[in-house]
């Protein structure tokens, strides 16, 4: 029986420590078979930022024209953007709060020994306005080769845009085109993301024996500092949404989503939950199929408020725990970024890590030590997950039944 991919990660995970701690006691850091260990982590994240700017282009573009194509530009698909692009916001500003307020970065850059971190790559803005300025690349092909990720964020979204209102046929061409691309893309994503058992054990030898065990009492507040996030957003900022909009007691509105909150904590897949989303929100929240077969879909490919959450706050951790401290206008591009990246990223498997190197990236935040970080972050990611994916699609109900509702259907 062959083990799912999270297990074979813990395993790793706990090898690699081992590993870790025998190389750090016997100061064996000079060792060939430490150096090619080291190497296995390397070339996995190194694969892993290879297929960023294709994917994060292509499924933009996808995710944009799609839209478009299932909402004919009226009066549902524009709540339904608004509903997605504002709880996706509150999202990543409570990310952004807690990090800030928990730190749980802080007195852990000795991990930094893995390779110094040179500050003047951030980059830095001197307002707003500049940050704004700097999304609209003078050269997109330039952008691509240099990876300015809000660059090509912005000049996906705008060609997505503009793709809907060419000639039919020149439409379809160029999009069954782009279409072609990311679908090799997406292979070589799952192909990548199928050696990661291999890379977590090398990035965690790494990191441990650097560290020593130290390590895992960071990554524990930066877990717990993630999951009072997420809690904050479904227990809070959700049922507060449903009380204003829809009028309804939160609990019967999640007593009626309870199958699909469990299928998508078990399965981590905001996809392959939707069919049992869509027969909850359908048959229990009773959402006409018009609604439910419109706004779900198009929450599965541009709504991840717990995966926004999660980039935003891992960012910050990263840099605290490289002893950086991030100014209002880096925070502020952690937070456009966070945003912009998750419009058609939710169909990419493990989005969460592709779209946190997007987003270090962006703010300039690149070395090996960001990496390792990376690497440890991985190493616990399963639950968070788990979590995350529960927080997407209650996001995406909840939704569903705030437009049901100002369509003036009769619910539950």
């Amino acid at each position: 029986m062959k083990l799912k991919l999270h297990w074979q990660i813990i395993i790793c995970m706990v090898l690699g420590t081992i590993a870790g701690i025998i190389f750090h006691n016997l100061g064996y850091q000079n060792s060939r078979i430490y150096t090619f260990i080291v190497l296995l982590g390397d070339i996995f994240i190194r694969l892993l930022k290879m297929i960023i700017v294709p994917l994060i282009f292509t499924s933009i573009i996808i995710g944009i024209s799609s839209i478009k194509e299932r909402s004919k530009i009226g009066r549902l698909g524009i709540k339904t953007f608004l509903y997605y692009v504002g709880t996706s916001l509150f999202a990543i500003i409570i990310g952004l709060i807690l990090a800030n307020l928990i730190q749980p970065g802080i007195g852990a850059a000795t991990i930094d020994q893995a390779g110094a971190f040179d500050t003047s790559k951030l980059n830095t803005s001197s307002s707003i306005l500049d940050i704004l300025k700097r999304m609209i690349p003078l050269n997109p092909i330039s952008s691509l080769a240099k990876g300015d990720i809000l660059g090509i964020i912005f000049f996906a979204i705008f060609f997505g845009v503009m793709m809907n209102f060419v000639e039919s046929n020149s439409r379809t061409s160029i999009k069954n085109f782009i279409q072609s691309v990311y679908d090799v893309i997406m292979k070589m994503t799952q192909v990548i993301i199928k050696c990661a058992p291999i890379g977590v054990f090398g990035l965690m030898t790494k990191a441990v024996s650097n560290t020593g065990l130290s390590i895992f009492k960071e990554l524990g507040l930066y877990a717990l500092t993630i999951a009072i996030g997420l809690s904050i957003h479904l227990f809070i900022i959700l049922p507060i949404i449903l009380i204003l909009f829809v009028k309804i007691n939160p609990i019967i509105h999640f007593r009626a989503m309870a199958s699909a909150m469990v299928t998508a904590f078990s399965t981590s897949s905001s996809s392959a939950t939707l069919p049992v989303t869509m027969k909850c929100v359908n048959e229990n929240v009773k959402a006409s199929k018009e609604v439910t077969s419109f706004v779900l879909p198009m929450g599965a490919t541009i709504n991840m408020d717990g995966t926004a959450l999660y980039e935003c706050a891992g960012v910050l951790f990263i840099a605290q725990a490289l002893g950086i401290q991030l100014d209002a206008s880096q925070q502020f591009i952690v937070v456009i970024t966070a945003l912009l990246a998750s419009i058609g990223a939710a169909g990419i498997p493990s989005a969460g890590l592709v779209m946190l190197f997007i987003v270090t990236d962006a703010v300039g935040l690149q070395s090996d030590a960001v990496a390792l970080w990376v690497g440890s972050m991985l190493a616990i990611d399963r639950p968070l997950d788990m979590f995350r994916t529960m927080v997407n699609i209650s996001s995406d109900s909840v939704g569903a039944a705030v437009i049901a509702k100002s369509e003036g259907e009769t619910l539950y």
